[in-house]
């Protein structure tokens, strides 16, 4: 077995890694402080709008004890982008080997994103071992998992549902041996974050640690 990203050894010792669509940059600390409040102290910030680059850059500034990685890097110019602003690690929702290349290559903890085996293998062929299960409710969920379990549990392999995970479903995929965590884009979603109920946020992360 490789050695592990300390990174990646913090999002296992959650279990959840938070995923959000930050509107404005303003709101980043807040929510990270919320999060951590509640005892999450790594998420990932969704590069889906051009407040990302700087939400991130805010919360590694002001938050440094925080864990902060940018996701939904499509190209090597995202991922570029995402470690000039700091981000400790990326994630992305479909496999782009380009991008898992230039990655691994700069050495940035990378999770691109799978839906079947060959993506796989793929990934860890290329030294990416963690890998996000994405729509994982969709694209076969906890029965699909618990069958690539068998022939690649051996492996390095390590993968990280994310698409359809909820409360009442979470414990379901982190029961596997191989899933380490899951991506929870409901604990700071776009309701909460508009009307900024950062309580909220924090009160349903902590709901997630002590369960």
């Amino acid at each position: 077995m490789n050695a592990l990203p300390e990174i990646f050894a913090r999002i296992a010792a959650n279990r959840v890694l938070p995923a959000a669509v930050v509107p404005s940059a303003t709101q980043a600390v807040p929510l990270a402080q919320a999060l951590a409040d509640g005892g999450l102290d790594v998420m990932e910030v969704t590069f889906r709008n051009a407040e990302a680059p700087e939400a991130v850059r805010l919360i590694r500034e002001s938050l440094p004890q925080i864990g902060c990685g940018a996701g939904t890097l499509l190209s090597v110019s995202d991922l570029e982008t995402a470690i000039a602003c700091g981000a400790q690690f990326g994630l992305s929702p479909g496999f782009n080997p380009a991008v898992v290349r230039a990655a691994v290559a700069k050495g940035f903890p990378f999770i691109p994103g799978v839906q079947t085996a060959g993506e796989m293998e793929q990934a860890l062929e290329l030294g990416c071992p963690w890998v996000k299960f994405f729509p994982a409710e969709a694209a076969g969920g906890v029965p699909f998992l618990k069958a690539v379990s068998a022939p690649y549990g051996h492996t390095d392999l390590r993968i990280i549902p994310l698409g359809g995970i909820n409360p009442q479903n979470m414990q379901a995929y982190l029961d596997l041996d191989i899933v380490p965590a899951v991506g929870g884009s409901w604990l700071a979603n776009a309701d909460l974050l508009n009307r900024g109920r950062y309580d909220e946020i924090r009160n349903l992360a902590q709901a997630i640690k002590s369960s």
